[in-house]
C-alpha cells in the first residue's frame, strides 16, 4: 500500500487536515497537555467529519453546479476556506461558547488552571507571592511581566519588586532591581491587589 498515491494523500488531506488545524487553534486559545498522536489523528479525523457536516450543503451546491469548470479559481478558494479558514472558525466559536455564562452552566471552563485564567486577563496587579518557607516576595505585575501558561510549569515573573511594610503593605519599590523570577514549586499563595 503506498500512501503517496494521489487517491491516498487527497483522503488524508481531506479527512485530517481540517481536523488538525481545528485542533491546532483551540490548542493555541486553550493550551493543553499534548496528546498521544494516534489520539491526535482520531481526533483529527472526527473534527474533519464535523467539518464536512457543517459545510455539507454549500459543498453539494459546489459539486452540483459545474463550478469547478465554471469558476477554477472560486473553486479552489471555497475549499481553501473548506480546508483552512472554517476550521478555524468552528474553534474560535467553540471559544466564544465556550467562555459564555450559559454553556458554562452545562460544561467546565475550558481553561483547566486558575493560574492560567487569571494570568490570561493580562490585568496589572500588585502581587504578594508567599512561598512555601513562609517567605514573601511582593511586586507588580503589569505591562512587562510575564506568567507561563499551561502545558509548562507555573512561573511569575514580576517587572518590580517591592519591599512589604510590617502591616504587610507595598512601603516602596526595591532598589536597583530589575523584577523576580518565582518558580511554581515554590509557591504557597499568589495574593493579588488591584491597582487603582
Amino acid at each position: 500500500m503506498d500512501i503517496w498515491e494521489t487517491n491516498k494523500l487527497l483522503l488524508f488531506i481531506a479527512f485530517v487536515i481540517p481536523g488538525f488545524v481545528s485542533i491546532k487553534t483551540y490548542e493555541l486559545l486553550f493550551p493543553a497537555a499534548t496528546k498521544e498522536s494516534d489520539k491526535l489523528l482520531i481526533d483529527a479525523i472526527a473534527y474533519s467529519s464535523i467539518n464536512y457536516a457543517l459545510l455539507l450543503l454549500p459543498i453539494y451546491q459546489i459539486e452540483t453546479h459545474r463550478i469547478r469548470e465554471d469558476y477554477p479559481t472560486a473553486y479552489i478558494l471555497f475549499y481553501v476556506f473548506v480546508l483552512f479558514i472554517a476550521p478555524i472558525s468552528w474553534a474560535c466559536l467553540m471559544k466564544r461558547l465556550r467562555t459564555t455564562e450559559f454553556f458554562q452552566r452545562a460544561m467546565p471552563h475550558p481553561t483547566a488552571k486558575p493560574w492560567d485564567y487569571v494570568f490570561a486577563q493580562r490585568k496589572a496587579y500588585w502581587v504578594i507571592v508567599t512561598l512555601k518557607d513562609g517567605k514573601q516576595f511582593a511586586g507588580r505585575y503589569d505591562s512587562t511581566s510575564f506568567a507561563s501558561s499551561a502545558p509548562a510549569p507555573e512561573q511569575l515573573y514580576l517587572q518590580e519588586t517591592w519591599v512589604l511594610n510590617g502591616d504587610g503593605g507595598f512601603e516602596r519599590p526595591r532598589v536597583d532591581t530589575a523584577g523576580i523570577l518565582i518558580l511554581s514549586s515554590e509557591i504557597m499563595t499568589v495574593e493579588f491587589f488591584n491597582i487603582t
